[in-house]
């Protein structure tokens, strides 16, 4: 049987090149700032943030109705004298382009942060507590939250109202935060990440365990279109 000789353009070429080289495999799994991701000087310790976790499941478990897909939250912030949420409460507006229109529509109802500025009684006495306090010395602070994301899964592609700062207290280095075009893994050791997350952003969850982040929103002047 004869066989066709290849064609030789700029295409193969191009592809022969690439082949040639060996993809770089040791810094996915660290941290690599860009734009929309930074980490900030100020540092929590890992243990007792473990520790605080442990000690707030056993108060209360997960909320939320996307926990199937997923996505389950504990708040760690609340209005004043606040006893129940809501699914809005718990995960608020964002824009997303959802089909083949490429059309950006709202999802949920827009959700006032600085309205959230009491820390939750519940988990009072917790190290959570003194991380929520460091952080409102800080920063204008609305809801801060635990969020869980289930191993293998993946949230919607969208922006929010506010950035975000981001803890990470379980990972693994399946784990990654994308903001536009930058993607990077957030390690579990005590840092503090601004996450601008008013631009087009995601978080996915592709390794074998759950991923556990405090994610508190900066409550500055929001996106209300």
């Amino acid at each position: 049987m004869q066989v066709e000789k290849l064609i030789t353009d700029r295409d193969v070429e191009a592809v022969k090149n690439w082949m040639a080289q060996q993809p770089e495999t040791q810094s996915v799994a660290g941290f690599v700032p860009g734009p929309g991701i930074h980490r900030l000087d100020l540092k929590f310790d890992t243990n007792k943030l473990c520790e605080a976790l442990d000690e707030c499941l056993e108060r209360e478990a997960f909320k939320g109705g996307m926990q199937d897909q997923g996505f389950a939250a504990l708040p760690l912030t609340q209005r004043p004298g606040q006893t129940e949420w809501t699914d809005n409460d718990l995960s608020g507006r964002y824009w997303l382009r959802a089909d083949e229109r490429y059309v950006e529509e709202p999802r949920e109802d827009l959700v006032p942060e600085i309205q959230f500025s009491e820390f939750n009684p519940k988990f009072r006495g917790t190290y959570f507590e003194h991380v929520h306090a460091e952080l409102a010395k800080r920063f204008p602070i609305g809801r801060t939250r635990v969020l869980s994301k289930g191993l293998y899964n993946c949230n919607s592609w969208h922006r929010d109202p506010e950035p975000r700062l981001h803890i990470p207290v379980v990972t693994n280095p399946g784990s990654l935060f994308v903001v536009n075009h930058h993607v990077t893994h957030l390690p579990a050791d005590g840092s503090v990440y601004f996450t601008d997350t008013r631009g087009y952003h995601t978080a996915l969850n592709g390794g074998e365990t759950n991923r556990v982040h405090i994610v508190a929103a900066l409550a500055y002047e929001q996106i209300a279109a």
